[in-house]
């Protein structure tokens, strides 16, 4: 290998050599975004914010352009919280513009407030939208009776406006619906004639009101509307006629048990009358026994024996003068 060759050979790595520094330079020293941030009128640092923040795994260009959107509306972040607040998993810009939204609107909201927020899962500038304009959310379709035994049907508008101060571990939206619905249902259920809640609807609103369903809270009620009433069942007439329905089978059932009894109690009557009547046949059965006993020992003579007979046809033609119906049955 000559000299010329060895020179080509080292000019080709030494210019690979020269693109992949300046490459590199390039990737650690974001120029373009540090001459933004110049011109912009905020101040960073090449080597401690753009090349740190490289090595930290934080892109620059998310925290510096926060930075300049932040500056330009005349709000002094530090690059350093923003940078830990990325670095802890939060949305830098949603907090900045949070930030800018709650200065326009006067709404006392500071940087570490915001983060708070942010980390806590709630969108922050959904939050601060919502305190400048309410929103508002409807309850499901509530059931309630009033003492007269009708139900009603309700609906109701509340008007929300976010609590800044109460975002960080305040009840969300679930917790004000499940309260109002409750409150709905109170009110009507105190109401003497469901006719007095048509008559008077925002008579709901101003009870429900007035029990300050958001405390504890991420939310601040505004009012709580009754969009639509309706009426439903006869829940009262209903539940008598349950009742009644269950007495009627509860008397049947006794009903049933008493003549199951009596049944029981006149059969057993037969049974016995059918065993004291076997006696009698078989007491019958030893008579003629004990006549031909008599005769036998001398006790029994001929003509006390016709007079035996003679008692007992006299007897039978008593019986029959006393049953004439059974006598004719026979003929």
């Amino acid at each position: 290998m000559d000299i010329t060759e060895f020179a080509a050979e080292f000019s080709l790595v030494a210019i690979v050599l020269l693109v992949f520094l300046i490459i590199l330079f390039f990737y650690f020293v974001p120029v373009g975004l540090y001459i933004t941030a110049f011109f912009s009128g905020v101040k960073v640092k090449i080597g401690r914010d753009l090349i740190g923040m490289r090595f930290r795994k934080v892109p620059p260009h998310v925290i510096v352009r926060a930075k300049i959107t932040a500056t330009k509306a005349g709000i002094d972040l530090d690059i350093g919280k923003l940078e830990a607040h990325y670095m802890a998993g939060g949305n830098v810009d949603k907090v900045v513009n949070a930030l800018i939204s709650a200065d326009k609107a006067n709404i006392a909201l500071s940087f570490e407030r915001a983060t708070a927020i942010d980390l806590a899962g709630r969108d922050v500038l959904e939050a601060v939208k919502m305190s400048v304009l309410p929103r508002v959310v409807e309850t499901p379709l509530v059931a309630a009776m009033a003492k007269d035994g009708i139900q009603l049907k309700a609906i109701a508008r509340i008007t929300l406006r976010a609590n800044i101060e109460r975002l960080v571990g305040g009840a969300g939206e679930a917790t004000i619906l499940a309260r109002v619905g409750e409150g709905i249902v109170s009110t009507i259920g105190s109401s003497d004639s469901h006719k007095h809640v048509l008559e008077n609807p925002d008579s709901i609103s101003k009870v429900v009101l007035g029990k300050g369903l958001d405390a504890g809270t991420a939310f601040e009620i505004l009012s709580i509307d009754i969009a639509d009433v309706d009426v439903g069942e006869n829940i009262g007439a209903k539940l008598q006629t349950d009742q009644a329905e269950a007495d009627l089978k509860i008397a049947r059932a006794r009903a049933e048990e008493r003549r199951a009894a009596a049944v029981a109690l006149d059969q057993e009557m037969v049974a016995e009358v059918s065993r004291q009547r076997a006696k009698v046949i078989e007491a019958e059965a030893e008579i003629p026994r004990a006549i031909a006993d008599a005769f036998k020992s001398g006790n029994l003579g001929i003509m006390d024996y016709y007079n035996l007979r003679n008692v007992q046809a006299d007897t039978q033609m008593r019986e029959a003068i006393a049953k004439p119906e059974e006598r004719k049955g026979k003929e």
